[in-house]
């Protein structure tokens, strides 16, 4: 991991984007000049479940995974891209991390002391209502998924995160997905062998291709279908 301090300029930003409706130039020349900018490697842990909470953090780039440690191995919460609040979920709410997150590419993550952001939220009302919005829409986004997932049969689950992975995650009918079989099998609960063998029906069927990792869309109102009633 390699931190650089580095002005906050990115306009597709939904940090910046708070901000700039919350705060005067001075104010956001202060937090640009407090802000450092993380470069993780794949495969590293950005925050270790069980950590101390002390920056507030932004996915500025890459796709990462959110999970955590059972007693049956790793359970994936999520897997989300860049411009996501999903580092900070709990920085208000505890004091330690309850999961992990790792980058599955390249990426860049932005952080900023806890204690300024609570300063600013402090005196900010509409900075913390806003801050906190954005938190809450992607923890009630996971929840839905999640619910949603174990709602489905064996094919639909599969459907239904492969029409996540497309639609939320790469913004492509073709992508290049950066979790193993066993991580898929593992986000959608059912077993390994389970998730190859549906894959290679829904590829039989001319619903998707395969390749190794990449995984194409050829019948987007087919899959719809298939997660739907699934």
């Amino acid at each position: 991991m390699i931190e650089e301090n580095t002005y906050c300029n990115c306009e597709r930003c939904d940090f910046r984007n708070i901000l700039e409706s919350c705060f005067d130039s001075k104010t956001l020349d202060y937090i640009a000049r407090h802000k450092k900018e993380l470069l993780i490697k794949k495969g590293e842990v950005i925050n270790r479940e069980g950590d101390r909470i002390t920056d507030f953090k932004y996915l500025k780039k890459g796709i990462v995974k959110l999970y955590r440690k059972t007693v049956a191995g790793e359970q994936i919460i999520t897997v989300t891209k860049s411009f996501k609040f999903i580092a900070s979920m709990s920085a208000f709410s505890e004091t330690e991390y309850p999961y992990s997150m790792l980058a599955l590419e390249d990426s860049t993550v932005c952080a900023i002391n806890l204690d300024i952001i609570i300063q600013f939220m402090h005196g900010n009302g509409k900075f913390a209502a806003e801050l906190l919005a954005r938190i809450s829409k992607i923890n009630d986004k996971i929840i839905r998924q999640n619910l949603d997932i174990r709602q489905k049969n064996l094919s639909g689950r599969i459907a239904y995160a492969i029409l996540c992975f497309s639609k939320d995650v790469y913004k492509s009918k073709s992508f290049m997905l950066h979790i193993s079989r066993q991580e898929f099998a593992d986000y959608i609960g059912m077993s390994s062998a389970n998730v190859i063998r549906t894959l290679s029906e829904l590829k039989h069927g001319g619903i998707i291709k395969t390749s190794g990792k990449i995984i194409e869309i050829i019948d987007m109102d087919r899959l719809e279908v298939i997660s739907k009633l699934g």
